[in-house]
């Protein structure tokens, strides 16, 4: 058995496990795949993209050790940054809108943050420009994960690549669309980036709510898909690697969820959720004969 240095050395992307049991109980013809990634400990992709941002901003010399890290946010990647964070020596800071639940923040004040408020009226975006103040005052590390290029980097390197390996055969695509779901922007970008450089005729298919159609410039309100669908087109977005927006309704992704659980054990996210049901409406209107979708959360179960 391998022996790793930590838990953030485990967490490449994958596995990638076919979904016969969801397929065959909804009927859809060709073949449906799925790339699990959700083992780390927020259970959710942010966990590889934390300490990955984190490695390449110390790479690059702009992040000095022991450098308090501040990040506009009360999600999944505030979480997975804390931790990330307090791991490598980095104390953090969180700002966000001050009608966050106080459940949101007595979770991430216990991980370790500290928290600064900006009022709500002013909404994500006073959050962030509370977090660029703070970080030019005091000298620390604005991660600004919504649109640092450390974002999609780690992506271009670490899963677009595990997803290329996974789907290359010999010059030509095991699956002929990918679907992932849209939060920062920065899966889609740099996983899109790749999969266009290495293989042909592969569709990268943007997944956002349809309550909340800022991609397809449709309607812009409040849905219940966690960790997509912000209301805004992220600067780490390239629509250039985009071959098709689908908007799925928050009572279809939280349904392909339960139901995946059920037919394939796969403990999806709602987030994921969505992502299997934009690609199973692709099979099934035949717009794919073989589609992979990135499941990039874990559901808990207890």
């Amino acid at each position: 058995m391998t022996l790793y240095p930590n838990i953030y050395r485990t967490l490449a992307p994958g596995p990638m496990v076919e979904l016969r049991g969801y397929a065959s109980a909804c009927g859809l013809p060709g073949r449906l795949y799925a790339c699990l990634d959700y083992g780390g400990p927020t259970g959710t992709a942010r966990d590889g993209l934390a300490e990955g941002m984190l490695a390449l901003a110390a790479q690059r010399q702009v992040l000095a050790p022991g450098q308090t890290l501040i990040e506009a946010g009360s999600g999944a990647f505030a979480a997975a940054l804390t931790l990330a964070g307090r791991t490598s020596g980095h104390p953090v800071c969180l700002a966000m809108p001050d009608n966050t639940t106080a459940a949101r923040q007595e979770l991430l004040s216990g991980l370790g943050a500290q928290l600064l408020f900006s009022p709500a009226r002013e909404g994500p975006a006073g959050a962030r420009a509370l977090a660029a103040g703070w970080a030019q005052k005091r000298d620390w590390y604005y991660t600004d994960w919504l649109a640092c290029d450390d974002n999609p980097e780690y992506h271009r390197r670490v899963t677009g690549p595990a997803i290329v390996e996974s789907i290359a055969r010999e010059g030509s695509s095991l699956v002929d669309a990918v679907f992932i779901g849209v939060g920062s922007g920065g899966t889609i970008t740099g996983v899109g980036e790749c999969v266009k450089a290495w293989t042909n005729d592969v569709q990268m298919v943007a997944v956002e709510p349809y309550e909340c159609q800022a991609l397809g410039g449709g309607l812009l309100g409040p849905h219940g898909i966690p960790d997509i669908g912000y209301g805004l087109i992220p600067e780490n977005y390239n629509p250039y690697v985009v071959d098709k927006i689908a908007a799925i309704s928050s009572a279809d992704a939280a349904r392909a969820a339960r139901t995946v659980l059920l037919t394939d054990a796969v403990p999806a996210s709602v987030s994921g959720g969505a992502a299997l049901a934009a690609a199973a409406r692709f099979l099934a209107e035949g717009r794919s004969r073989s589609a992979l979708c990135l499941i990039p959360g874990r559901a808990s179960l207890l």
